[in-house]
């Protein structure tokens, strides 16, 4: 059987390096905000270019976090798109906001030409996701929050290490936020997440709300005494998962050539098939957290992969608006109509640093097959 993705495979390979953080994050005698978050904390803000940065609970915390931080509240209005993954929703109103969707684009980004339709006085953050591997494109979402002055919060979940115009996903808005969640392309054994910033106050702000609303980083007389400045919550990420973060964001560029490898053999070998492959947009480095394509007979096509022992993910079957939970926004489906065709096709192929190449070849020789016989 060739997964669609298993952390296995990795942690065979990596296992002494592993434990051996493990052992050491165990030694330290800190659980929380001990020593490997301190430099964790350090060195993904310098690999990133970033002036400050906050671990936190999860890549849905910080989001939340990211929204309370500038003041995100009921009555407010947050654009996103409309194929992204719950979470993204779920942060929106639990902050109090209303979601506002914008159907995709054929590049399963959100359609750039179809955000400033959805703007009012409501509106009042944009929360672009860089979905798959693949950021937006950051200078039109600039241009247009810079107009109407709006802030910009980037989802980076699926988009660790992208580029657009050489510069990192994350570092474009006043706040970027990542998934540490274990299929990412950095992965911890649990969940993780993290918030980049070049504002010092919203590093304050949101350090404090991770924690209670606790003072932790001022001189103030309450400094890590147990008072609360503001109502916080419970967000932090323990030493043992950041101490296998620590081990893996020295690995992570590896992690991205690999899938970039991998992907290029898909698209080699598939192209000569009538699906519809990914593309790469201009000026932009792809790092391919996903590897989705798309189908009129993916049903079926699933179906025979699977007999062949080849597992595939759909990510995402259902546009967020088609949901249950989500059916009584006050939402303008007919905008919507794309990211409903592409969820009818769309199906993702297994791709992760530890596939090997002639596990690719063989599925795309079964896939070809498949495609020949409808």
């Amino acid at each position: 059987m060739i997964k669609f993705w298993s952390y296995k495979r990795e942690y065979q390979k990596y296992k002494k390096n592993i434990l051996s953080n493990l052992r050491k994050a165990i030694n330290n005698g800190s659980i929380f905000f001990g020593d490997e978050l301190i430099k964790f904390e350090k060195n993904f803000i310098k690999k990133h270019k970033s002036k400050y940065g906050i671990a936190v609970g999860s890549g849905t915390d910080a989001i939340l976090l990211s929204l309370k931080s500038i003041g995100i509240g009921p009555g407010d209005e947050v654009i996103t798109a409309s194929n992204t993954a719950i979470p993204t929703i779920s942060a929106i109103i639990n902050s109090g906001a209303k979601p506002i969707l914008v159907d995709t684009g054929d590049d399963y980004l959100i359609d750039i030409n179809k955000i400033e339709r959805e703007i009012n006085s409501k509106t009042k953050a944009i929360i672009p996701v860089h979905l798959y591997g693949q950021a937006c494109n950051m200078d039109k979402i600039l241009e247009i929050a810079k107009r109407r002055k709006i802030k910009i919060i980037e989802d980076c979940a699926q988009a660790q290490g992208a580029k657009y115009k050489h510069k990192y996903a994350g570092t474009f808005g006043e706040l970027g936020c990542f998934s540490f969640y274990p299929t990412k392309i950095l992965g911890a054994y649990g969940d993780g997440g993290f918030i980049l910033t070049n504002n010092y106050n919203l590093f304050k702000k949101i350090k404090r709300l991770r924690f209670y609303g606790i003072e932790t980083e001022s001189n103030t007389i309450y400094k890590n005494k147990y008072y609360s400045y503001e109502n916080g919550f419970n967000s932090r990420i323990d030493e043992l998962q950041i101490s296998i973060l620590n081990f893996k964001l020295n690995k992570v560029d590896s992690f991205i050539k690999k899938r970039q490898i991998l992907a290029k053999i898909y698209l080699d070998e598939l192209s000569s098939t009538n699906l519809r492959l990914p593309y790469e947009n201009p000026e932009n480095e792809h790092v391919y957290h996903l590897f989705t394509i798309y189908h009129s007979k993916r049903n079926f096509i699933v179906k025979q992969l699977l007999k062949k022992g080849i597992e595939t993910r759909v990510i995402y079957p259902y546009p967020i608006h088609k949901m249950q939970a989500y059916d009584k926004l006050i939402l303008n489906k007919k905008r919507l109509q794309n990211s409903e065709n592409l969820s009818k096709g769309i199906f993702s192929l297994p791709l992760y640093p530890e596939l090997t190449i002639k596990e690719v070849k063989f599925v795309c020789k079964i896939l070809r097959k498949i495609i020949k016989e409808i």
